[in-house]
């Protein structure tokens, strides 16, 4: 056992086999070589980070065909500095009195089709969520009567756009945004493939687009925010580096970052774009047909492939049970492959099972397909 690894078991600290893809709670994503040699180099020397967030900014810009870049600590962290800068400007003075956004400019729309569990990050800069349209769907008309003179900006959810029928697309609410003079901030936390995606949100004409770097194999703490200059100057000086450069008390203090993570996005983001996607997608079908044989035998389950590749960076296993003929529901199936040894963590999503495998390390397909089969015979 590795030394890494060790410390772990020190701590008494369980590991995981990460069959839920990057997500927070498993601590998102395992650094590549590139990353962690980055990282490792970027730890050797001080640096001013004022300078470091400014050079690592532009370099991100330049790869995404955007006027400006920032490493945020985490995309939730780039909606809530970029919607401060939206409120701010560069005023000391109101940057200062954040979230107490008296006499700005502070309502964000929303499509209240696409409210979702992130969108609180509205609220945590000051700024007050408003919902436009309703359970059906928002029209362009909705939306467009819908801004007045305390409206900031638009929030936008790009995964919305498809998973919820009835919602405008990007493309007409940067239009009407715009007709109005209103900036347009965008969730686009895992829209990162086709890569040209990135760079297709980039330059939709919103003026703030959000990443998270986690899917981008750098760090759970870490993401990306790019857009107009203006605008991300703002927010920059909403950020921690704000707060010590222009000692202006801003909010964002405590988002701060380590130098070693903003290299380490910047090389993260260039290794993904440059990637050899074809052979990481074939990975990850290998993968899962190593799992779906696996349980090829097993009455009352049914395992498919699910991928869109239109706008899925990653393949997932889609595993549907019959609850009342193995007298489990997956939720509980979930319960016992986590409980078990080695303790394999899957997505449960609306009674439905699914195991992502782009975040399996070499031979843990295996090692979640034997799970999976012992658990589910033993129903």
């Amino acid at each position: 056992m590795s030394e890494q690894a060790n410390i772990y078991e020190e701590l008494g600290i369980k590991r995981a086999i990460n069959a839920m893809g990057n997500v927070t709670l498993l601590g998102g994503s395992i650094l590549s070589p590139k990353v962690q040699a980055a990282m490792d180099a970027a730890n050797q020397y001080f640096v001013p980070m004022a300078e470091v967030m400014e050079k690592t900014g532009q370099a991100i810009a330049n790869m995404l065909n955007t006027e400006s870049g920032y490493v945020t600590s985490g995309c939730f962290a780039a909606l809530v500095l970029g919607m401060a800068g939206i409120m701010t400007g560069n005023d000391p003075a109101k940057i200062a009195q954040l979230p107490d956004t008296t006499g700005m400019k502070n309502e964000f729309l929303l499509q209240k089709k696409s409210r979702y569990h992130y969108d609180r990050c509205i609220s945590v800069p000051g700024g007050k969520l408003v919902e436009v349209g309703d359970e059906q769907g928002t029209t362009a008309e909705q939306l467009s009567a819908a801004i007045g003179p305390n409206t900031a900006g638009i929030f936008f959810y790009a995964r919305g756009e498809t998973a919820f029928p009835g919602t405008l697309s990007l493309q007409e609410v940067v239009r009407i945004a715009h007709a109005h003079g209103v900036p347009v901030i965008v969730d686009a936390a895992a829209e990162i493939y086709p890569v040209e995606r990135m760079t297709t949100l980039s330059n939709s004409g919103a003026d703030l687009i959000c990443f998270g770097s986690k899917y981008l194999g750098a760090f759970n703490s870490a993401g990306i925010l790019a857009g107009r200059r203006d605008l991300v100057d703002a927010a920059s000086h909403n950020s921690f580096v704000g707060y010590e450069t222009y000692i202006n008390r801003s909010i964002g203090r405590g988002y701060k970052l380590d130098r070693q993570e903003v290299i380490g996005v910047v090389v993260a983001l260039r290794e993904w774009l440059q990637m050899d996607h074809e052979e990481r997608l074939q990975q990850q079908a290998d993968r899962i047909e190593t799992i779906t044989a696996a349980l090829a035998d097993l009455p009352h389950v049914k395992a498919e492939t699910i991928w869109d590749s239109e706008r899925d960076a990653w393949m997932r296993l889609h595993v549907t049970l019959d609850p009342a003929a193995l007298g489990k529901s997956p939720k509980t199936i979930a319960s016992e492959l986590k409980e078990g040894d080695p303790s394999v963590w899957v997505r449960v999503d609306q009674n439905e099972l699914y195991v992502m495998v782009n975040t399996l390390q070499d031979g843990e397909d295996q090692l979640v397909a034997r799970r999976l089969r012992e658990v589910l015979q033993s129903a």
